[in-house]
């Protein structure tokens, strides 16, 4: 409270808004005044701060000592751009791209700059090879040493390199990871005999996990009953089995969530190592895994366990920052088992097509997919209503309350706000006493970034918000409301991902064609169990999105380091 106290007076000093005095407190630590009075631009660390906003804080303080050539300046902005990187999926950005940003923002010396604040240590700098290592091909025992060591020094000298920078807490998460999975590939017990389960469903599954302490499962929807089978498998054999999910749901109704795993709210004890007591762990929707929540999971598996990542590959990617899942395929350092279980159905056919990049004309005998065309946004949320409401519960049977409405940003005229305004006044008008909610309100509680948890208000008190979250009651505190909790019967797909519902509808107003990719469609379709209906606004900018936007890029070291370790491994066998 005293820290607050003195950076509020500080920031009234630098004519900077006083409600930015306990997040600054919070994000700077201990002696937070006096560190933001030696820096004012330290003043970016604290979230939703501008570089023109520091800048003003700190001419405000400094007076004409504040220029943008200032070595503070420099490391704070490369912070912020590393941090608002992040947000976008990436763990490190490339040196030039940097430079170039610094450049933007007016540092006269965006390279000296760079070099600055990698040695003050704000930044971090990697050099990671480009390309596959040459092979050394066969070799008497006796030369192979020799000719390992000519050999590295030929590639550190011949293989091109990218120069990377990034954040301390994104590194050490990556090569936390990366460690953890080379030693769960290295340690786990010998082969395990699970002939008598190998027969049935999911038996490339069970067989390749027999043998292995790491392994990769992709497949669609329908591939959920592989893993599924396995787990089924090593509890009858008397193996400790877990299933983890992103949000346990549907099919996983065995799963526990891996936030609640890694809290211990969930699943299995933890040892005297402070690890988990199980002999495998399966991990459902794992490109949801952000590299410092699949850091933790994988650090809390023990020696001799055996860890199964799976998951669809064609969805969007984690809310955090990484790319997980995409990272281990690619750098091939475990075995990977695809499923031949395709999606069923005209559903099934649809989203298998979006897949590829072809947005295929599906046969629909039961009105499993319509398209409603829409003229504009004002017609798309009038039509949403109309088919959540009364077009597909007489359809097909289906409550309003398990029909999901998808669209792909939360502002605009048939964003999710327009969306959930217009739902609300038709299945749950009433005054919003408490922040915009009444009771009976579908919500989505996000308790952390990248976690969308449906719920449904139960009641408001001095306390806060009470949810129903799937028979779990949870209190949202009064302050926190207006920033977590959001009305659900419309959500975005990055918020939907992980879920299915008997019955989706997915709106694509006019003005999100230049929100839609491949990977958008992909996820948004795929949550659909029965039914699915598109609001359709966009015209071709739909099948372009599907055949031509491939899943924005991230820039990570995760699989380098993978492939580092990999190499390593083989080399001392």
């Amino acid at each position: 409270a005293e820290d607050t106290g003195a950076v509020r007076a500080l920031l009234a000093r630098g004519g900077a808004p006083e409600a930015l005095a306990g997040p600054a407190a919070e994000a700077l630590g201990e002696g937070a005044a006096q560190r933001l009075a030696e820096d004012p631009w330290l003043l970016l660390s604290v979230a939703g701060v501008r570089p023109t906003q520091a800048d003003g804080f700190a001419q405000a303080l400094l007076g004409p000592q504040a220029g943008p050539a200032d070595p503070r300046r420099g490391a704070a902005l490369l912070g912020w751009l590393l941090a608002q990187a992040a947000l976008k999926g990436h763990t490190a950005l490339e040196a030039p791209v940097l430079e170039k940003a610094l450049a933007q923002y007016g540092v006269p010396a965006p390279a000296e700059a760079l070099e600055a604040a990698i040695g003050e240590g704000a930044v971090l700098l990697f050099h990671e090879p480009l390309g596959e290592p040459a092979q050394n091909g066969h070799a008497d025992e006796a030369d192979q040493t020799d000719q390992a060591d000519a050999a590295d020094e030929a590639d550190e000298a011949e293989r091109p390199v990218r120069i990377l920078v990034g954040l301390e807490e994104y590194a050490l998460a990556e090569e936390s990871l990366a460690d953890g999975l080379a030693r769960l590939s290295a340690t786990f017990g010998p082969p395990a005999d699970w002939s008598r389960a190998a027969a049935g469903p999911g038996a490339e599954l069970i067989r390749a996990v027999a043998g292995h302490g790491l392994v990769v499962h992709t497949g669609g929807e329908a591939a959920r009953a592989e893993p599924l089978a396995l787990l089924a498998a090593a509890r009858e054999l008397g193996r400790r089995a877990v299933l983890a999910a992103h949000s346990p749901a549907g099919d996983a109704r065995d799963a526990v969530g891996v936030a609640g795993l890694l809290a211990g709210t969930q699943g299995p004890g933890r040892d005297a190592d402070g690890r988990f007591e199980l002999d495998l762990l399966i991990v459902l929707d794992a490109p949801q895994l952000d590299v410092e929540t699949a850091a933790a999971l994988v650090e809390s598996v023990p020696d001799g366990a055996r860890l199964v990542l799976s998951g669809d590959p064609g969805v969007l990617g984690s809310a955090g920052p990484g790319r997980v899942f995409a990272d281990v395929l690619a750098a091939a350092a475990c075995p990977r088992i695809v499923s031949r279980t395709p999606d069923p159905g005209p559903l099934g056919e649809l989203v298998s097509g979006v897949g590829i990049g072809e947005l295929n004309q599906v046969d629909a005998p039961g009105k499993e997919i319509v398209i409603v065309p829409v003229r504009d946004a004002g017609e798309a949320v009038h039509r949403t209503v109309q088919l959540v409401c009364e077009s597909v519960p007489r359809a097909f049977g289906i409550q309003a309350q398990d029909v999901q409405v998808i669209t792909p940003g939360h502002g605009g005229s048939a964003g999710t706000r327009a969306l959930n305004a217009a739902l609300k006044e038709r299945l749950n008008p009433g005054p919003g006493r408490f922040g915009g909610f009444d009771p009976g309100d579908r919500v989505v509680h996000v308790p952390s970034p990248g976690r969308a948890l449906p719920a449904r208000v139960v009641t408001a008190d001095a306390q806060g918000l009470h949810l129903d979250a799937a028979g779990e009651r949870v209190v949202v505190p009064r302050e926190r409301v207006e920033s977590r909790v959001r009305h659900g019967w419309a959500l975005t797909a990055h918020q939907a991902v992980g879920a299915r519902w008997p019955a989706v509808v997915v709106v694509l107003p006019g003005d999100a064609a230049e929100a839609l990719s491949r990977d958008w469609v992909y996820t948004a379709f795929g949550r659909a169990e029965r039914h699915l209906s598109v609001v359709h606004g966009v015209d071709q900018a739909l099948p372009r999105a599907v055949a031509e936007v491939p899943p924005k890029p991230r820039t990570t070291r995760l699989t380098g380091l993978l492939r580092a370790l990999t190499a390593a491994q083989e080399q001392s066998v």
